[in-house]
């Protein structure tokens, strides 16, 4: 049922609303450095996109320019630090096979001189078919699966070309790009053995030379979106009928026929060879134009959908059946969520899920861009069944919606048009239906008068990403239009602090958004705000997480960072080489003198060296401050490594873990009671037996004298693994690129058991 047209309504709001976003406070939009410039012009409707593991894609004509945010605790720069990659836009054109090349040559001729104007005015009008209409070079669009897909757990990248190429991507060492698996051909492959036949397996009753059997088989196979699911944790039966878990996440492609191509990766997903087809979904729905994912969940239930828009107007919800997934439900049929055929497409869909503030229930809010209109529908499952409430934001802009974004942290959803004016909607909850506050965001001084090509929000609402023109320059358009991508802030760095402290997640590397605004106001201010630090002790008091042990070094690493003096030396520079002999005159010299006396006696000297002590001072109790916090989360982990090695001595002599260097280290501090007792448990399990580390190529003991590093008495030396303290005597290994840190390559659990596994693929204890 369609609920009357709401709008903004701030200064008379009923009684009965509830505001779901929690009382913050007032976010303010500030241009952080550096404005990244693009070296070619973007393409595709949606350019940006932003990743859970905080990387931008953008979509240019060239390549997908990717730029990651790193939080990075040994930068003592204000401005951002951006690592940028980039995928280039393959080379060679790719056409699309739709049967033998003889037959579709002959079809080509026919339909290009066809009597009929009707059908040749189709051939020749449609890019797809017609060759000599040319092909476009560029990114379509780019979407991100969810963290942990690849087999070093961050996003995989699924990439669509102008010439409808599917391509899926994963980082190799944060440096370079691997394709895995290119699924426009695997899927062109698979149409080929099924001979072009539709989802019921019924041949087509004729060939190319028909013109909508050649529209067809074009149709099913033009991708036009493609989006990710949530990751699924479904059961396999082994050989020894055991069951096993493993996880998987699914790709929905849109067809520009309107069918719903489904592929299933495995994950970690490594191999393009192991990812399988899934299922095909016949939407129905003529010239689609979006896709989206609808997933609810409530307790042990779950259900999930697709969401598709039409450029005719319906937007509607396909079912999705998923076998094996504990508690999943399917639909019994579609769901409509608007029918008017009002020739308003249907472009930016959103779906984001939401807890009902009255009814204290799972829901979920659709948006979607049709024209200057923002259209919005609220799902709610009661016992009663499904609820669908759907509407309109009009006023919203003179101009039509170009890209519209959603954040996530506390809901609200952007919006932006041509003319470069960007909005702010805020749901509030009734008890039948949604009311919007509509807010216009203040841009920066020289974000103003250029064109928005489009929009994104980073994972907690921390930053904005614009990708806009360069705008005119000394009030004159450049002669070749440039484009840049700017990042905003959406909120201060006290609010983010305040969501750091409070975080469900308990993971600093996931908020790292959040964690770079708290970053850049301590090097601003090169201090830690006391409301942040007696809140942060306070809460370390109550509930002694790591968790917050490590948000407080990471604060103090940053402190000890803007205490630094900057480095006025050019590193690229090359040095001047000593032996070179400058001659110079006698009056020279004695003039340089001259001044650079009277500028010593003008400088103060007491004041300027009373003023370095102090500093050198405050740098001192710093560092000391970061060495307790540093000792008492190694000593955490140490315990928690001596705590797996007890419950598990019987794999003492496999592990090659320092237990008796662990034990030695940890019993220095007779303070630590936790320490006591678990050490005594250890020496009364592992019955006096000493398994020492060896040294792999003299097989001499390796003495446990330091946690970084060890050296055998012939002089080799080895790094020491972060996680686990063993020595790294392999070829690889994995690093941190923010403390340099490493860390051995996780082994399978037939050889080091479950436990010593999971204790291997944890996070560096002393990083984000």
């Amino acid at each position: 049922m369609a609920a009357a047209s709401t709008c903004d309504s701030v200064h008379t709001l009923p009684k009965n609303v509830v505001i779901k976003t929690e009382p913050e406070a007032e976010d303010v939009s500030v241009k952080r450095e550096p404005v990244v410039p693009l070296i070619a012009p973007v393409s595709g409707l949606q350019p940006l996109s932003w990743s859970q593991d905080h990387r931008l894609a953008v979509c240019t004509s060239s390549s997908l320019a990717v730029m990651e945010l790193v939080c990075d605790v040994h930068n003592n720069k204000q401005d951002l630090t951006l690592h940028r990659t980039s995928i280039p836009v393959p080379a060679e054109e790719y056409k699309l096979r739709v049967g033998p090349s003889v037959e579709l040559s002959e079809a080509m001729v026919k339909f290009a001189t066809h009597p009929d104007p009707t059908v040749r005015q189709a051939f020749l009008a449609d890019s797809v078919i017609n060759p000599s209409v040319g092909v476009h070079k560029g990114i379509k669009y780019a979407s991100w699966s969810p963290l942990g897909c690849d087999s070093s757990g961050r996003c995989l990248l699924a990439c669509l070309t102008l010439d409808h190429r599917l391509t899926i991507h994963n980082s190799h060492k944060r440096l370079e790009w691997n394709t895995l698996v290119d699924l426009t051909k695997k899927y062109s492959e698979r149409l080929k053995e099924r001979n072009y036949a539709r989802k019921d397996d019924k041949l087509p009753q004729t060939n190319l030379q028909d013109f909508d059997e050649l529209q067809r088989r074009f149709r099913m196979q033009t991708p036009l979106r493609m989006e990710w699911s949530s990751i699924y944790t479904i059961k396999q039966v082994q050989p020894d009928n055991t069951g096993v878990d493993l996880e998987m996440v699914l790709l929905a492609v849109l067809m520009e026929n309107g069918d719903l191509v489904l592929w299933k990766f495995v994950l970690p997903f490594t191999d393009g060879a192991d990812v399988t087809f899934y299922d095909t979904i016949e939407s129905g729905v003529t010239r689609p134009s979006d896709l989206a994912w609808w997933e609810y969940e409530n307790a042990d239930r779950r259900m999930s959908g697709l969401i598709v828009g039409s450029e005719v107007g319906p937007v509607k919800i396909m079912p999705v059946s998923l076998s094996g997934v504990k508690g999943y439900f399917t639909l019994r049929h579609p769901v409509i969520l608007w029918k008017e055929c009002d020739e308003i497409a249907v472009e930016n869909l959103k779906c984001v899920p939401m807890i009902h503030p009255i009814h204290k229930s799972s829901c979920s809010l659709i948006v979607a861009s049709r024209g200057c209109y923002v259209f919005w529908c609220l799902l709610v499952i009661s016992p009663a069944g499904l609820n669908v409430h759907n509407s309109h934001v009009a006023g919203l802009h003179s101009l039509p919606v170009v890209s519209l974004a959603v954040s996530q942290q506390g809901v609200a959803v952007y919006t932006c048009s041509t003319d470069g004016w960007i909005k702010k909607l805020t749901p509030t909850f009734t008890e039948s239906t949604l009311i919007f506050k509509q807010e216009e965001m203040m841009r920066p001084e020289n974000l103003t008068g250029r064109r928005i090509h489009g929009i994104a929000v980073s994972r907690n609402g921390a930053y904005i990403a614009l990708v806009s023109t360069q705008g005119m320059v000394d009030g004159y358009h450049p002669v070749n239009r440039t484009y840049q991508v700017h990042f905003v802030t959406l909120k201060t760095p006290e609010a983010a602090a305040a969501l750091l402290l409070r975080s469900p997640t308990q993971n600093l590397y996931k908020m790292a958004d959040l964690l770079d605004l708290v970053r850049w106001q301590i090097l601003k201010n090169k201090s830690i705000p006391a409301s942040l630090q007696d809140e942060l002790d306070q809460k370390i008091r109550e509930a002694d997480s790591p968790y917050l042990w490590r948000f407080k070094l990471f604060l103090v690493r940053i402190l000890h960072q803007s205490l630094q003096s900057p480095n006025t030396e050019n590193n690229w520079k090359p040095a001047k080489e000593g032996s070179k002999v400058f001659i110079r005159d006698a009056e020279e010299e004695d003039g340089e003198d001259k001044e650079g006396a009277v500028k010593e006696e003008g400088e103060p000297g007491g004041e300027k060296l009373e003023k370095e002590e102090n500093q050198e001072e405050q740098r001192a109790e710093v560092q000391a401050w970061m060495n307790t916090v540093e000792t008492h989360l190694m000593r955490e982990n140490m315990k928690k490594v001596l705590g797996v090695v007890y419950l598990n001595t019987w794999l003492a002599e496999n592990i090659s873990i320092p237990t008796c260097g662990l034990v030695e280290y940890l019993s220095k501090d007779t303070n630590d009671r936790a320490s006591e007792v678990l050490i005594g448990h250890i020496k009364n399990k592992m019955n006096k037996q000493t398994f020492s580390e060896r040294c792999s190529l003299c097989q001499d003991v390796l003495p446990f004298t330091d946690h970084k590093q060890t050296m055998c008495k012939n002089g080799h030396m080895w790094l020491r693994c972060a996680l686990s303290y063993q020595a790294c005597q392999t070829l690889t290994f994995r690093r941190c690129l923010l403390l340099d840190s490493i860390a051995r390559l996780p082994e399978p659990e037939e050889k080091r058991g479950v436990a010593l596994r999971r204790l291997q693929i944890t996070r560096v204890r002393l990083c984000l």
